[in-house]
């Protein structure tokens, strides 16, 4: 069981050994919703279709289509 801290925006990182565990990169979608008293996080399947632009999104490419999304 790992400790994780709660940050001022209300984030939390997952623990490298969760993540290598369950296999989360970057842009994975989780689900989260409340078990009884529990925060629970679950990820998504890997069979959804994914885009793909001929080469590797940085971290930037992936929030600047977040933003022009909104």
């Amino acid at each position: 069981m790992e400790k994780v801290k709660v940050t001022r925006n209300y984030q939390v990182t997952i623990p490298a050994d969760i993540r290598e565990r369950l296999g989360i990169r970057i842009g994975d979608v989780l689900i989260v919703y409340v078990e009884d008293d529990k925060i629970v996080f679950r990820k998504l399947s890997d069979d959804r279709k994914r885009l793909t632009f001929g080469r590797k999104l940085t971290l930037e490419d992936i929030e600047t289509g977040i933003e022009r999304a909104h």
